[in-house]
């Protein structure tokens, strides 16, 4: 039996040095991303050593980025969608306008033709999903309206891509200056027949989707069999995806979108985005050792100046457009550079769209290499510019309150002062609590009830309106993100309680609490034994495991039967 087939030695080789080289990136305090695509690097045809097979991955990259996309439909309402289109249709089409214009001049500069440049544009002009939703994800903003606007900006340049595979081809030879073309009918043709397949998709999911899904998914809960119910959310997001690129010519990332969005609705849609995680985290990582495998590094030696232009026009020509019109539309310049750092970057369409132009005789092998190479290195870049970003909107956040505070107490009148976002607290011996959901909500209402002193860290807008308006304090934001904790005054605390479910996060948590303060209680939730290890090797005092707990009370329920 052959044991070293070209499937296997991608998915193996591919996660151990995704793993070995993300360790040694997260060691040295650098994004795990870098290591990721600096896998695929090892592994690509560029270096030397092992090569893997680019297709496969590319195909299991794929996988990743429709169970991705799945489980930000399932966080993500139809309401949601329509709630940010007058900012994210107009939003998208210009800031695809000014990058596929930057494209166009830097590839006339390099002497190609206007079709070469088109393509070069376009393809710098749309950003990858899977990196904007993992920097959205890692700072818990995929809910939040700046989350919304980002996430729908990319449904509609995932749009436009889509249109633009089509026409492409059509207008190819007009873009050579072959033949005089067949009029605008030839064009409006395959543009309508493309609208017309998405609003088909769209319709069929709404009516049909809408229905069949929740249905189908509830029926699977019922049997108990939670082998099944995770069989059947991975059926249905890969099959949808499937199903809408065959039938309707739309993308995987979109079709799953929507099949996740429709499940939304459904109260099974947690369990549902609890079952995908470990599979989309494993597909996700295939898909940065899939980038890193079409680099050539050479290329940084070959063409230093064109790939400094193009590296320019996907950080900053296109982000500068996007911050432009978040302005102008009236959002807050914090909204206005989330979506820029969002966009600073480009990915799996930008591929797909620059081998349709080479296949087309289009763009020249030389754009395409530049646009790869510009794509890790934006990719490499990305996560410095939230890091940026993060710093420069705490020092902001810092600089409002502290004036706000210098106002108030240099005015006899007691006034309200902005509490979110807060430097500082002013309570103490307090309880801090990190984590609003279905475990900290009932701790939260329990201990106002008791009249304690309460500080709640979350992100969430909705909980957070409503804490504010029952009177709690909250700071908005990640509790594991830097000065967090020290805003919150955990060394003036009574208590840290983490009751956040991700126990990989709540370690970062209790270890940055556990050097503020030696002597501060603190109490984590786990799930599992190892869970529990890992916030005590932290520093956690006590870690409360639900399963362990549940096992106590029914014990205690049955004895008082008199049955034990």
């Amino acid at each position: 039996m052959e044991h070293n087939t070209p499937l296997i030695s991608t998915v193996v080789v591919g996660l151990v040095l995704a793993f070995i080289l993300g360790l040694v990136a997260q060691r040295i305090r650098v994004s795990p991303l870098v290591g990721y695509l600096l896998a695929g690097v090892l592994m690509g045809p560029f270096t030397p050593g092992y090569v893997a097979d680019q297709n496969i991955a590319n195909e299991l990259a794929e996988i990743g980025i429709i169970l991705l996309m799945f489980g930000v439909g399932l966080h993500f309402s139809l309401k949601d969608l329509l709630s940010v289109r007058n900012i994210a249709i107009p939003g998208a089409i210009v800031q695809i306008a000014v990058a596929t214009l930057l494209g166009i001049g830097l590839g006339e500069a390099l002497g190609w033709s206007f079709g070469g440049g088109l393509v070069f544009g376009l393809a710098l002009s749309v950003a990858s999903t899977v990196v904007l939703l993992r920097a959205l994800q890692e700072r818990r903003l995929v809910d939040s309206e700046r989350g919304r606007i980002a996430i729908g900006w990319l449904i509609v340049e995932d749009l436009a891509m889509v249109l633009t595979l089509v026409l492409l081809p059509a207008i190819a030879g007009l873009l050579k200056g072959e033949g005089n073309g067949a009029g605008m009918s030839a064009l409006a043709m395959p543009v309508l027949i493309t609208l017309g397949k998405v609003a088909g998709f769209v319709i069929f999911m709404l009516v049909v989707g809408r229905r069949v899904i929740p249905m189908l998914l509830h029926y699977v809960a019922h049997t108990g069999s939670r082998e099944l119910f995770r069989l059947a959310v991975f059926a249905i997001s890969l099959g949808v995806a499937f199903g809408a690129a065959i039938v309707f010519d739309v993308s995987f990332a979109l079709g799953a979108f929507f099949a996740g969005m429709i499940l939304s609705e459904s109260e099974l849609s947690q369990r549902a985005a609890n079952e995908t995680l470990p599979l989309r985290d494993a597909f996700a990582v295939l898909f940065f050792v899939s980038v890193g495998m079409l680099v050539d590094p050479a290329i940084i030696l070959r063409e230093p100046l064109p790939l400094l232009a193009t590296v320019f026009i996907i950080l900053f020509g296109k982000s500068a457009a996007a911050f432009g019109i978040v302005r102008l539309f009236g959002y807050p310049t914090s909204t206005a550079l989330t979506i820029s750092a969002s966009l600073a970057q480009i990915g799996e369409f930008s591929f797909i769209l620059v081998s349709l132009g080479v296949g087309l005789g289009l763009l020249p092998d030389r754009g395409r290499d530049l646009v790869l190479a510009g794509a890790i290195i934006s990719i490499m870049l990305n996560p410095l510019f939230f890091a940026l970003l993060d710093r420069l909107l705490a020092d902001k956040d810092a600089k409002a309150a502290a004036a706000a505070s210098e106002a108030a107490a240099a005015d006899s009148k007691e006034k309200a002062v902005p509490r979110v976002p807060l430097p500082e607290t002013q309570l103490k011996d307090h309880v801090v609590l990190v984590g609003h959901g279905r475990v900290g909500s009932v701790v939260s209402r329990a201990l106002r009830l008791n009249n304690t002193p309460l500080l709640v860290i979350e992100d969430t807008p909705g909980v957070v309106e409503r804490l504010q308006s029952l009177g709690v304090e909250v700071i908005t934001g990640n509790a594991a993100a830097p000065d967090m904790l020290q805003a919150a005054n955990v060394m003036g605390a009574r208590g840290l309680l983490v009751a956040i479910p991700d126990a990989f996060e709540g370690g970062q948590i209790v270890a940055k609490a556990r050097a503020l303060s030696p002597t501060l209680p603190i109490i984590a939730r786990a799930h599992s034994e190892e869970e529990i290890a890992h916030l005590k090797h932290h520093g956690a005092n006590v870690v409360i495991m639900g399963e362990r707990e549940i096992a106590k009370a029914m014990l205690l329920q049955i004895a008082a039967t008199g049955a034990v």
